[in-house]
C-alpha cells in the first residue's frame, strides 16, 4: 500500500499494514535554527553543532545536525504523514540506527518508510510492525537509516469501542 492508497488512515489496525507497504514523507528543510534549538533542549552544545567558526576548521566546513536531531524529524514526518492512523499503542524499539551523511543547515530531509515486518500477538489484541527508515536529503542520498518496531492494536472488540 502506497500513500495514495489510504482511504481513512485515522481508521487503520493491525491487521492494515502488510510487509513492503512504503509511505513517502514530505521534505522538511533544516536551518541553524532548528540546531540552535535542539542543543538548548538537549544541553549538547557540542562546536560541531553550535559554532560555525569551528566547523570551518572541520571537512564539513558547516555546522551539521545533530544525529538525534535527524532521527527525531525523520520520525515526525512519517507521524504526519497519517500512514500509522491511531493505530499505535507504544514504541517497542529502533535498531540499526546508522547515519550515512552529514544534515548540513539547508538540506531538505524527506522519509520512505517500508513495512519490513508485521506479527501478530499471541494475546490477538496487538501485533508489532517494524518499518524501515531511510532518510533522503534533497540529492536523494541516504542521510540515515534505522528500523523502528511498534505495537499496534488489532481489530478487536475491545478496542473497537
Amino acid at each position: 500500500m502506497t500513500n495514495a492508497e489510504w482511504r481513512d488512515p485515522a481508521g487503520r489496525w493491525f491487521e492494515d499494514f502488510t510487509t513492503g507497504d512504503v509511505v513517502l514523507t514530505r521534505g522538511r528543510t533544516v536551518d541553524v535554527g532548528d540546531l540552535t534549538v535542539f542543543a538548548g533542549l538537549t544541553g549538547d552544545h557540542y562546536p560541531l553543532h553550535t559554532d560555525q567558526q569551528y566547523t570551518e576548521q572541520t571537512q564539513f566546513k558547516s555546522r551539521i545536525a545533530h544525529g538525534p536531531l535527524t532521527f527525531a524529524l525523520a520520525v515526525g514526518l512519517v507521524g504526519m504523514s497519517g500512514f500509522y492512523g491511531d493505530a499505535i499503542v507504544a514504541l517497542l524499539g529502533v535498531d540499526g540506527l546508522r547515519a550515512r551523511k552529514p544534515v548540513l543547515p539547508g538540506d531538505t530531509i524527506r522519509v520512505r518508510g517500508t513495512v519490513i515486518a508485521a506479527e501478530k500477538g499471541n494475546s490477538g489484541r496487538t501485533g508489532a510492525i517494524t518499518v524501515a527508515y531511510s532518510v533522503l536529503n534533497q540529492r536523494e542520498e541516504e542521510v540515515m537509516y534505522f528500523e523502528q518496531k511498534m505495537l499496534a492494536k488489532c481489530r478487536t472488540e475491545e478496542f473497537q469501542s
